[in-house]
C-alpha cells in the first residue's frame, strides 16, 4: 500500500471530530431544545426580548470596542517603531515584548489589581475602566504582533520609492505604509475583540460583578440549564462568525489595491 501524504491529516480529522464536530453538534441540540427534548425557538426568543440580556450583549460589545481601540492605539506606535528598529536590536525588544506573555496570567492580573486597588482605592467605583484596563493589559501583545509582522515584511523600496517621488513622510506612511499594514491590523482586531466579548475572568479579579456574554453563559451553565447556556453560545458563535466573515474581506489587499499603492 502507497503513503499518501494526505494521511497525515487523518489524526487531525479524528481530532476535530471529536473535540470540536460532536460538541457543537451537542450544543446545537441543546439550544434548540427544552427541558423536554421537545425542539423549540423559545430559547432564542427569550434572549432578544429580554433587557436584561440584550443589555449584557451591548455592554459586552461596548468592553469589545473600546478594549480594541485602546489596544490598537498603543500597539500600532510599537510595532512601527519594532519594525523599522535596526535588525541586532530588533530579536531583543521582541524578546522583551513577548517575555510578560510568559508570566501566568492569573499573577499579572493580580499584580495590575493591586496597581489599580493603589491608585483608586476601591474598583468598585470605575469598573468599565478597569476592565477595559485589564483586558488591554492582557490582550495588547495579541494586536502588536500581527501588526508587527505585516509591517517588517513591507518592501523597503516601496517606502525608499515614495519618497524618491517627492512624498513627505506623512504621505507615505499614510499612502503606503498604512494600507499595506491593513492586514495586520484586522488580524490584531479579530484577535482582541472577539476574545474581549467573553473573558469574563479579568472582570472577576477585578471585582467586577457586571456580566458580560461569557460570564452570562458560565452562570447558565452552572445552574445546569443547559439549554439556554447552549442557546447564548450559539448567538455568541454566530456574532463571531460573522464578525470573521466581514474582516477577512478586508484582511489581504487583492491586486487592484496593491497596484494603486505602487
Amino acid at each position: 500500500m502507497r503513503f499518501k501524504r494526505r494521511q497525515l491529516s487523518i489524526p487531525y480529522l479524528i481530532f476535530m471530530l471529536a473535540f470540536v464536530v460532536l460538541p457543537l453538534l451537542v450544543v446545537v441540540y441543546y439550544a434548540f431544545t427544552n427541558g423536554e427534548g421537545e425542539f423549540t425557538f423559545d430559547n432564542f426568543i427569550g434572549f432578544f426580548t429580554s433587557g436584561n440580556t440584550i443589555g449584557t450583549l451591548l455592554y459586552s460589545f461596548m468592553i469589545a470596542i473600546s478594549v480594541t481601540i485602546v489596544c490598537l492605539v498603543i500597539a500600532y506606535p510599537v510595532a512601527f517603531a519594532l519594525a523599522r528598529s535596526e535588525a541586532k536590536y530588533r530579536a531583543v525588544l521582541l524578546m522583551l515584548l513577548v517575555i510578560p506573555m510568559w508570566i501566568n496570567f492569573t499573577l499579572r492580573i493580580t499584580a495590575l489589581k493591586e496597581i489599580l486597588t493603589f491608585i483608586e482605592g476601591n474598583l468598585a467605583y470605575h469598573p468599565f475602566i478597569n476592565t477595559a484596563i485589564g483586558m488591554s493589559y492582557d490582550f495588547l501583545p495579541f494586536m502588536i504582533l500581527p501588526i508587527y509582522t505585516t509591517l517588517e515584511k513591507i518592501d523597503n523600496s516601496l517606502i525608499e520609492a515614495s519618497y524618491d517621488l517627492g512624498a513627505s513622510y506623512s504621505s507615505t506612511f499614510l499612502k503606503v505604509v498604512l494600507p499595506l499594514s491593513v492586514p495586520g491590523i484586522i488580524s490584531g482586531i479579530t484577535m482582541v475583540f472577539l476574545p474581549a466579548m467573553t473573558n469574563y475572568v479579568v472582570l472577576d479579579m477585578l471585582y467586577n460583578s457586571t456580566y458580560i456574554m461569557g460570564s452570562l453563559i458560565g452562570s447558565y451553565f452552572s445552574a445546569y440549564d443547559w439549554h439556554n447556556g447552549s442557546m447564548i453560545s450559539i448567538v455568541l458563535f454566530s456574532i463571531i462568525v460573522i464578525i470573521t466573515l466581514f474582516t477577512n474581506k478586508f484582511g489581504e489587499p487583492d491586486s487592484e489595491s496593491k497596484g494603486a499603492i505602487l
